[in-house]
């Protein structure tokens, strides 16, 4: 029998992963966005069909609880989008600054 929080999840997320598809088509993202962002999203899919599937994994890489393996897991995305986020942020601001560099260079000639 498959439960409210399931539905709930299943449809966010094949609503995140229409925005995901959606982003692709408008070339907002590369490939490998996409491929990484359908399989968190696919995933989210599949372990709320059969969570007994997650329980499974849990148990063979000794986690006692599914939802405590799916928090870790959460916790290390996360912290590697941000690590990708705080690596773009700092490339855009030492670009920034050559920019401006080069033009208070051009406009003191």
């Amino acid at each position: 029998m498959i439960t409210i929080i399931q539905v709930l999840m299943i449809l966010f997320a094949a609503f995140a992963w229409s925005r995901v598809a959606l982003r692709l088509k408008d070339k907002s993202i590369r490939v490998f966005e996409f491929i990484f962002w359908s399989a968190i999203w696919l995933g989210i899919i599949l372990f709320s069909l059969t969570p007994a599937l997650l329980q499974f994994i849990s148990n063979v890489l000794g986690i006692q609880r599914a939802t405590d393996l799916a928090i870790y897991v959460s916790i290390i995305v996360l912290f590697y989008l941000m690590f990708r986020v705080y690596v773009k942020v700092d490339k855009q601001g030492q670009d920034i600054t050559k920019v401006v560099r080069n033009v208070a260079l051009k406009k003191k000639k």
